[in-house]
């Protein structure tokens, strides 16, 4: 546990020596900002459909946890380290882990937290 918080700190600390792109949110990427830029991080962009093409809903939102409204999942580094929420796959067997800091806060400063595109539909982002 205190090995994997080294870890991500020292990632953590890189980051903010490498001058990655910041990226935007396309239709139906969920931006998760609620805590990364008072931390000093971009905002995560996640993109949904990405991940939806690859695994049912139930993986994610009954067996990990997540639940179906943004911004009503408390995620933080710490519980991903833990292997919880993104943690569970992300973890550097399944797919990259948390020392790629970038590939996740990805986003541009500012972005609001929230379901991009949903406005526009009768789905998860009017709930």
């Amino acid at each position: 546990m205190i090995a994997r918080l080294v870890v991500a700190a020292i990632a953590l600390a890189l980051a903010f020596f490498v001058d990655i792109p910041e990226a935007g949110a396309e239709y139906a990427d969920v931006v998760i900002n609620k805590q990364a830029e008072k931390n000093g991080m971009r905002p995560v962009v996640f993109p949904h459909w990405f991940h939806r093409i690859r695994f049912r809903c139930k993986v994610c939102h009954a067996e990990l946890g997540f639940k179906m409204r943004a911004g009503a999942n408390d995620v933080t580094m710490a519980a991903i380290i833990d292997g919880k929420f993104c943690g569970a796959c992300h973890n550097n067997d399944i797919a990259w882990s948390v020392e790629k800091c970038d590939l996740c806060h990805s986003g541009k400063r500012g972005l609001p937290s929230g379901i991009y595109g949903g406005h526009e539909t009768s789905g998860p982002g009017r709930w």
